[in-house]
């Protein structure tokens, strides 16, 4: 589903970096598992840093699978994709297999980009069982043990400073590609 157009560029109290944050100095991990660091990518331009749970989840899957549907519109907007969840890079790679995507996918099992754009959930052992019962295994994923996985968020990094800023719990709601290009195109990007 996508996201309500009047919680569109919102966060829920106490996540999420919010607009006009200096984008922190961070890296994670490319699909060969070598470094990469954040800043240097958005030095290059703007970045639409999508989180999202892991490729196990099905509301992810469609939500990647829609921007990689309008990769050339982001593109055309000077704009670059990047998504980002606790998966391991193989993992992650799965992910890129299967949607043939252009742009940076990136794994960041340590927590260290979640934790610093404030948007990690941990999960309690109701909500593990329950994804277990789904046969999603979390930590097999990510190959870690701390049982968190991304808040569902999107961020425009641009000037060195967070110019976008979305989140919602609920993972079942996230800003469709029509709903961020759309955005985009409202901050000016694609402009002469």
């Amino acid at each position: 589903m996508a996201a309500e157009t009047e919680t569109l560029g919102t966060l829920p109290e106490g996540v999420g970096l919010a607009v006009g944050s200096p984008i922190p100095e961070v890296s994670a991990r490319d699909l060969d598992g070598q470094p990469v660091r954040l800043r240097a990518l958005t030095d290059a331009g703007p970045v639409l840093l999508i989180f999202y749970r892991g490729g196990w989840c099905p509301y992810c899957s469609f939500q990647v699978h829609d921007v990689a549907r309008r990769t050339a519109d982001f593109e055309a907007l000077g704009v670059t994709p990047v998504l980002i969840s606790v998966d391991r890079p193989q993992e992650s790679a799965k992910l890129e297999a299967s949607y043939a995507l252009t742009f940076p996918v990136w794994s960041d099992a340590s927590l260290e980009v979640h934790e610093a754009f404030g948007v990690v959930n941990v999960l309690d052992e109701a909500a593990l069982a329950k994804l277990r019962a789904f046969g999603h295994d979390i930590e097999g994923a990510s190959g870690q043990t701390h049982h968190s996985i991304a808040i569902p968020s999107a961020f425009v990094l641009d000037g060195g400073k967070v110019a976008f800023a979305h989140a919602e719990h609920d993972y079942k709601k996230r800003p469709s590609a029509k709903q961020l290009l759309a955005q985009l195109r409202t901050m000016g990007y694609g402009s002469e």
